[in-house]
């Protein structure tokens, strides 16, 4: 059973923690979306992750909606701005959202109510849904609706961690407040997941505190991020690979999968070109990481990724508190060097 540690009467329930990168536009809709929240308290921290501009006025009118933080810093990654979200909260439960969601209606009452009936979880995936009223928000909802259905346990916890919608006790990160990697550029989260695997843990899964990934990429940006995002992806499943955790859908559950989207189409009334669309992104996101294995394979890694891997096979990454309270840390001298290579 995990125990959260004693917070005073003023502490919020929640820490909402959001990394924007030059998305102000989009994380509008998303600080709007928490002002209609009512219930448990919380705290809003967006940490500007080295905008071209500072946050605008309108980003901050929000101040007068709930308390609101915004924390600048030099362009150093999502993980970074997490992290240093992280450093700066103050409530009991961390809540990890990007800038382009939309959390709906009593979101953190569900989810308040989940944490307050499940004191045996520490961390909790809240479910995610695309926004149908483009053809990429339609695509976007087929995708997470079929990796939720299909990766959901019997025991109600899912082997499927997205910060687009991630809560977590505060009890279960360490007192530094590190718990993503910074070297890894993209695959955070599942360098996370990973994490809580090998600690014998999955997040549960909270099906009716419900968040809207509202992507506006155009159809082309769409898959052209997709395929950008496999390639850097290969590191942290490098990293994973060393952990000796597996967290990649083998090939029976990727036609699975394929099954349950065409299914999906069916039952939610979505066009049968998304589901044609999501398994061409993925003919094309496994190609581009044999792409990166192949380079990576045939070309003698940077001092930097050598040093990674060797050190990865004995500590985990992330610095979230083990099970067994074991409490890790990554060295600050390693830490700059991560930074320096995100940069």
């Amino acid at each position: 059973m995990v125990i959260d540690d004693p917070i005073s009467s003023a502490t919020p329930l929640f820490s909402v923690i959001i990394g924007a990168y030059n998305d102000w536009t989009a994380l509008e809709s998303c600080l709007a979306s928490l002002a209609r929240q009512s219930g448990p308290t919380f705290e809003v921290i967006v940490v500007d992750d080295g905008s071209e501009e500072p946050a605008p006025e309108f980003i901050l009118r929000w101040e007068r909606s709930y308390h609101l933080t915004i924390a600048r810093q030099a362009h150093a990654g999502v993980a970074a701005a997490r992290n240093r979200g992280i450093q700066i909260s103050k409530g009991s439960i961390l809540l990890f959202v990007d800038a382009d969601c939309r959390l709906q209606t009593d979101c953190l009452s569900a989810l308040a109510t989940t944490i307050s009936d499940s004191p045996e979880h520490s961390c909790f995936q809240l479910r995610l849904v695309g926004d149908r009223s483009t053809f990429v928000g339609e695509t976007e909802e087929l995708r997470l609706t079929t990796l939720q259905e299909n990766l959901i346990q019997a025991d109600g916890c899912i082997r499927y961690l997205n910060t687009a919608g991630f809560a977590i006790r505060r009890s279960r990160v360490n007192s530094e407040g590190f718990a993503f990697e910074p070297a890894a550029i993209r695959a955070e989260d599942t360098l996370v997941l990973a994490n809580l695997m090998q600690g014998g843990e999955l997040p549960y899964f909270v099906a009716n505190s419900v968040v809207q990934h509202a992507t506006s990429l155009s159809l082309t940006d769409y898959f052209l991020k997709a395929l950008w995002s496999a390639y850097h992806e290969g590191r942290t499943y490098d990293i994973i690979a060393s952990m000796g955790v597996k967290v990649r859908a083998n090939y029976r559950e990727r036609l699975s999968m394929f099954s349950s989207m065409w299914r999906t189409c069916e039952q939610k009334s979505i066009q049968r070109s998304a589901c044609l669309l999501l398994a061409f992104r993925q003919l094309m996101r496994l190609m581009t990481s044999f792409i990166y294995r192949f380079l990576h394979g045939t070309v003698q890694l940077s001092h930097l990724d050598n040093l990674l891997l060797e050190d990865a096979a004995s500590r985990r990454l992330s610095a979230l508190v083990l099970p067994n309270r074991t409490r890790v840390q990554i060295s600050d001298p390693l830490g700059s060097r991560y930074r320096s290579k995100v940069r």
